[in-house]
């Protein structure tokens, strides 16, 4: 009778086994099915209900070779060019974009929709079935918000890599400190905060970091905190202010170039060997950077010179205002011509040897009334702060920032204290025995 209840109770068990591996096999399915409606439903289309061509824009590729290709009429395809530019401007398609063709199930196999993707998130929908519309869409995007906090050992943009953030990061903390850090002298063991928001698709899909909420640098020995905020409504313009709503923004850039390395200061009792050591002043601050490398505008301002002369070799001067002009000598190319209005930040050349250098860089000269000065000494007008009208409002809104801010710890320096809790313990431990 044992032996009976032991047999009965095995065959129980396996019928239960049977039954927890079908039920597991049935959530399996139900899942496999789920997953792939979802996968099949894009851009607000099944694309079970279509023969999909997926494909990225290469070279020679137009609108309306595409489109003839997969049996549009060129009426409608010159339809659709001339009439949706405002929405879709054909001409404008680049090398690259991925696209995808949506077309008839039947052995016609006409393109009814074309999905153009200007970017990860952004992308614009050509149907063409019956009457055609033309419109933009995006897709579904969750933001996640990320701190990230470093310190200084070689360069700005190392700390961050080395933490696997998005190199964008790095440009946009640039931009925000450009008017009152010079990133070519940046010190080691300086320091820094940030809490920006990165962009995902489908949960999952990286699609990029949105610009700096706040954040914090503390730059030979001197923390300055970075808020943005947008200062004027209507024309939605945001800048960055410190904690004392005073406007981060100067009315000149520190450096002509993002990131350069310092050779050479304005000095005007510079010695050179070449020449007998006798005294040749060098009245600009020379920026080494590779060729090609982007030449900013420091400032708006009119171009009053784009030509080559001597040892000057091809240089744009800016007129900025009644006091203050700019030069940069030894470019590669020029980008803007003689009576152009530039903005600041404007790329106005690149990095070249043309002239009298002994290597690629470029020679920044300011003018203060006429005369030649040193910028790094030049204590630079600085933006309007933040009307009074609105501080009241700003001062709540960065409060809960800047706890958030304070509150970030340094990774490599959590790390040292660590190291040096653990070299404590390990003395304690021999003075025990």
């Amino acid at each position: 009778m044992q032996k009976y209840w032991g047999i009965i109770l095995a065959l129980t068990v396996l019928a239960s086994c049977k039954d927890d591996v079908k039920q597991k096999n049935d959530i399996a399915q139900e899942i496999s099915v789920s997953e792939v409606e979802v996968i099949n439903e894009q851009f607000g289309f099944n694309l079970n209900e279509f023969n999909v061509q997926l494909d990225t824009i290469k070279y020679g590729d137009s609108f309306g070779e595409l489109m003839m290709q997969n049996k549009v009429a060129y009426p409608k395809i010159a339809a659709i060019s001339e009439n949706y530019r405002d929405t879709f401007d054909v001409r404008k398609i680049r090398v690259g974009k991925p696209y995808a063709i949506l077309k008839s199930k039947d052995t016609i196999a006409q393109a009814q929709i074309f999905i153009y993707e200007n970017d990860p998130i952004n992308y614009t929908v050509i149907d063409m079935r019956d009457s055609v519309k033309v419109y933009t869409d995006k897709r579904k995007v969750k933001y996640v918000r990320r701190e990230v906090s470093g310190v200084i050992e070689t360069s700005l943009s190392e700390a961050i890599l080395d933490q696997g953030i998005d190199y964008n990061v790095t440009h946009n903390l640039a931009n925000v400190y450009a008017w009152t850090i010079d990133f070519s002298r940046l010190q080691k063991k300086d320091k820094f905060k940030v809490i920006y928001n990165e962009k995902y698709i489908n949960d999952t899909i990286y699609a990029g970091a949105e610009p700096i909420e706040a954040a914090f640098f503390e730059h030979n020995g001197k923390p300055i905190y970075a808020f943005a905020y947008e200062n004027d409504s209507l024309k939605s313009i945001v800048d960055y202010f410190d904690e004392d709503a005073n406007n981060l923004r100067r009315t000149f850039l520190r450096m002509p170039v993002e990131y350069g390395r310092l050779s050479s200061r304005y000095n005007l009792k510079r010695r050179i060997k070449h020449y007998g050591f006798k005294i040749r002043p060098h009245k600009g601050t020379d920026y080494a950077a590779p060729i090609g490398t982007p030449i900013m505008a420091t400032a708006d301002g009119t171009v009053i010179e784009s030509t080559r002369r001597g040892g000057n070799g091809k240089y744009v001067k800016i007129r900025h205002n009644g006091t203050y002009a700019t030069q940069y000598l030894h470019m590669k190319a020029q980008k803007v011509k003689k009576g152009e209005f530039v903005r600041q930040g404007d790329v106005i050349g690149w990095i070249g040897m043309t002239g009298s250098t002994a290597g690629p860089h470029v020679c920044y000269r300011f003018w203060k009334n006429g005369k030649q000065v040193d910028p790094l000494r030049e204590e630079l007008p600085q933006a309007e702060p933040l009307h009074e009208t609105l501080r009241e409002e700003y001062f709540a809104y960065i409060s809960p920032l800047k706890e958030q801010l304070d509150c970030i710890i340094y990774p490599k320096v959590l790390l040292e204290e660590e190291e040096d809790l653990l070299t404590l313990n390990q003395e304690d431990g021999i003075k025990q025995n």
